[in-house]
């Protein structure tokens, strides 16, 4: 890990000035796992569910909801663990307790997800990538903040 978070680090200095290093270790990590999720949904619903209804044999699920829990479980973990141990290196919580508060925080930022998702696609008529990718930019705005101050939270420093 401490290789992988040299090589992040050396891409800070041009955004010193912007934001703290730990933002930026955020971002990059959110947008490389945000491009993870897309290219898995990607994959999904073109090839995997071919744009066909998935029977599951309790229920039927529409490509795009089947698509969006799969690459949802693939940037769960993925998320967990960039966040974990490269992003929020210094929090005092117990890893058992950050798992269990990332997967509250991954449970409601899903159900979002799930709801916009569903509203672009049914109510809108948004073409169905095009919908997520609009979804996941409102979600991100969220977790950010759940991460940083319940997840991951942090001892507060004397001023």
């Amino acid at each position: 890990m401490k290789a992988l978070t040299n090589l992040l680090d050396a891409f800070y200095p041009p955004f010193k000035r912007l934001m703290p290093i730990q933002t930026f270790r955020y971002a990059a990590c959110g947008g490389g796992n945000t491009l993870l999720g897309l290219a898995v949904y990607f994959v999904c619903l073109h090839y995997i569910f071919a744009h066909e209804n998935f029977d599951a044999h309790f229920m039927i699920i529409k490509p795009e909801n089947a698509s969006l829990i799969v690459s949802s479980f693939v940037t769960f973990i993925v998320g967990f663990l960039l966040n974990k141990y490269l992003v929020f290196t210094s929090s005092f919580l117990r890893g058992r307790i950050q798992f269990i508060r990332y997967l509250m925080s991954f449970a409601f930022n899903f159900f979002l997800n799930y709801l916009l998702l569903n509203l672009f696609v049914q109510k809108l008529h948004l073409e169905k990538f095009l919908a997520q990718i609009i979804s996941i930019a409102i979600v991100i705005s969220f977790s950010y903040f759940t991460q940083k101050h319940f997840t991951f939270k942090e001892e507060k420093k004397d001023s």
